[in-house]
């Protein structure tokens, strides 16, 4: 607090006992806390206009402590659970159908846990939606899991906005991502045509790392950068 009794001898007070220069003083302080608190306080980032390619130096958003996961060999877990009323749940994606791993066996599925609201998984949704289209002729499967969100309604926003063709299901209740042993945005899986897990990749991907991959565990011809 500014100690009216501290002004110099012979300031011009504006207000009550307080000069000028002390009322500056104070108003500044006040803006730096204002916008202090903006910044520390605002949303992670809202869905933006996305380049060509997922950004080089993305880094994992991380939504909880680091914990052992899947391992390469281990059978995926079913995209399905046992609810508390004993009930078995299935995950569903954006037009209400049950999404079945069962019923993907004899492709090559790559499971991307993500959020609309996380800034490294908007950096890469460019690169999926592109690979996505081109492979899905060579066996490719892509099931984008969104997690953490407020409504199907959001992530089907974000869907259109950004011409996404793969299947999405809406994790609400955080089952399968729990089942998975996710705790970082995005979070790809990549499970092979026998159901087995072949990499999990903590962090967003680029396209040149995909497609090195796609190319080792698809059976055709990798088509190549368009």
């Amino acid at each position: 607090m500014v100690d009216p009794q501290e002004a110099p001898a012979g300031a011009r007070r504006v207000f009550g006992p307080f000069t000028a220069r002390q009322l500056w003083t104070v108003a500044g302080s006040a803006l730096f806390a204002v916008v202090l608190l903006v910044v520390l306080t605002r949303p992670i980032a809202a869905p933006g206009v996305l380049g060509p390619t997922a950004l080089p130096v993305a880094t994992p958003f991380l939504v909880g402590a680091a914990k052992e996961g899947l391992a390469v060999g281990d059978l995926a877990p079913e995209f399905s659970w046992t609810a508390a009323d004993g009930t078995t749940q299935v995950l569903r994606d954006l037009k209400g159908n049950d999404v079945s791993l069962a019923n993907l066996r004899g492709k090559l599925v790559w499971l991307n846990f993500w959020a609309t609201w996380c800034p490294p998984c908007q950096s890469e949704t460019p690169v999926i939606r592109d690979l996505a289209e081109r492979y899905r002729v060579y066996g490719l499967e892509v099931v984008g899991v969104a997690v953490q969100e407020t409504t199907p309604d959001d992530v089907r926003a974000y869907a259109a906005r950004y011409g996404l063709g793969y299947r999405i299901a809406f994790d609400g209740t955080a089952d399968v991502f729990n089942r998975y042993h996710v705790f970082a945005l995005p979070t790809q899986v990549l499970i092979g045509r026998d159901g087995r897990v072949l990499q999990v990749i903590n962090g967003p991907v680029t396209e040149t790392t995909m497609r090195l991959w796609l190319q080792n565990w698809l059976p055709a011809q990798d088509p190549g950068p368009t």
